[in-house]
């Protein structure tokens, strides 16, 4: 791999102690809304099919995968968002893409808690809840490029995977706030109430939740302006520019380094619900019980893993991690079909399955932070991000809604997740060992 040219950036030592944690939770607090609602999506999905995609007489499982399609489309604008927004952080400033895309998010997705069903104006229904979606996948596909280039721009010396794992610790506590709304909707409405308007209350939470984000990062500090380089082929100081091949090259890397992240997280944390449900007959509430503590054995390894990266390196770690699920994936997954299996062994397995996506998830973003320099950084990254979450993310329920339908192989999703996984090993294993102590860019 050809390494892409250095570029200027400013030492962290010169980042306050004040500035550093402003930077942090601004950072995290957009993160968490963002996955948040894409989690009340997942956990949703079933109760937003009949909603928006399933008319009178219609299949469930076809209304299923529609929902699901709806949900990927969203993905594969995020590489869209990434590159726009990305782009203006790069040349504008890290601050402004940050505030633009918080709002756009607050806004798309509070608009889907009130928009009508398609009981009440048809075909319509599923055509803006798609628009909405698209409006959401822009704004997502901003974030994780502004906010890791801030949160790992800001790290103190040695604590880079640290800070950048509280992104991914932020996807967690994201995920499991919309699962902990979503079970105690479940507990406290009757089916007929949460298909009739409960399921809009998780999206009209995001509201509030967005305006204190929104505040936060109105309150970091103003970014430096871009030095203008000298020539078009030098930057500051003389030093040459980033070369565009160089970047895209860089880019492809970081997909494939993130392949089997993206798929194996969406997966276990996300589509599980609905796999449970329409494959194993399990009911809405021990769906999103087992999905509670993938989530939690994700959440429990994010930052143990993100502080080990910045001691032993990232590839070390997250080559584990993407081990661990590659070999464990299939048994894990007939270990939880298992209608005699006991309880408490399903438990475990569902979090050991969330523990080893976080092993990758952890030292990820400080990883793909070291992968580009300054002026690339939010594209680069950003960009990375949004295409393995388009392909292996967004993809992920529809793919495998629609194979065990079409097979009857209730195995698919062990089969997805262990073969992304085993693709991001071979491309983990090109990171340099000491990456992890070198300047950023």
């Amino acid at each position: 791999m050809t390494t892409p040219v250095p570029g200027p950036v400013r030492p962290p030592a010169t980042v306050r102690p004040d500035d550093a944690r402003r930077a942090l939770v601004a950072g995290s607090v957009g993160n968490f809304i963002e996955w948040y609602e894409f989690g009340i999506y997942g956990y949703f999905a079933t109760v937003i099919a009949a909603q928006f995609f399933t008319p009178e007489g219609g299949s469930e499982v076809e209304g299923l995968v529609k929902a699901y399609a709806s949900f990927a489309l969203a993905f594969f604008f995020r590489p869209v968002g990434a590159a726009v927004f990305g782009r203006f952080g790069d040349r504008v400033g890290r601050r402004p893409a940050l505030v633009l895309v918080v709002g756009l998010m607050t806004g798309a997705t509070a608009m889907i808690g009130v928009l009508p069903t398609y009981a009440s104006i048809g075909a319509a229904a599923p055509w803006l809840l798609t628009l909405l979606r698209i409006l959401q996948g822009l704004s997502a596909g901003g974030e994780f490029g502004g906010a890791v280039s801030v949160m790992t721009e800001s790290a103190p010396p040695g604590r880079r995977g640290l800070y950048g794992a509280w992104q991914s610790f932020t996807v967690a506590l994201g995920l499991l706030a919309g699962a902990a709304v979503a079970v105690v909707l479940a507990s406290v409405l009757t089916t007929s109430q949460l298909h009739g308007w409960g399921w809009r209350v998780p999206f009209l939470l995001t509201l509030p939740l967005g305006l204190v984000a929104l505040r936060l990062r109105l309150r970091l500090p103003a970014d430096e302006p871009p030095t203008p380089a000298p020539s078009p082929t030098r930057g500051p100081a003389g030093r040459p520019r980033p070369r565009r091949g160089e970047t895209v090259r860089a880019v492809l890397l970081g997909v494939g380094r993130m392949m089997g992240w993206s798929a194996a997280g969406y997966t276990f944390l996300v589509v599980l619900p609905s796999y449970l449900q329409n494959t194993l007959g399990t009911t809405f509430q021990r769906a999103l019980l087992g999905t509670v503590l993938a989530n939690l054995g994700f959440a429990a390894s994010i930052l143990p893993a993100g502080r080990l990266s910045d001691r032993i390196g990232r590839r070390t770690v997250m080559v584990a991690g993407a081990l661990l699920v590659a070999v464990l994936a299939l048994p894990l997954l007939h270990l939880v079909q298992d209608p005699d299996g006991p309880a408490y062994a399903k438990g475990a397995a569902l979090f050991a399955a969330g523990a080893g996506v976080g092993l990758m998830a952890g030292p990820g973003p400080a990883m793909l932070a070291e992968m580009f320099p300054a002026r690339v950084r939010c594209t680069g990254l950003g960009l990375a991000y949004a295409l393995s979450n388009a392909v292996f993310s967004g993809c992920a329920g529809l793919i495998i809604t629609e194979v065990v339908a079409r097979t009857g192989n209730a195995d698919v999703p062990g089969y997805y997740a262990a073969a992304t996984c085993a693709v991001s090993v071979a491309a983990l294993l090109t990171l340099r060992g000491d990456d992890h102590q070198r300047a950023l860019r």
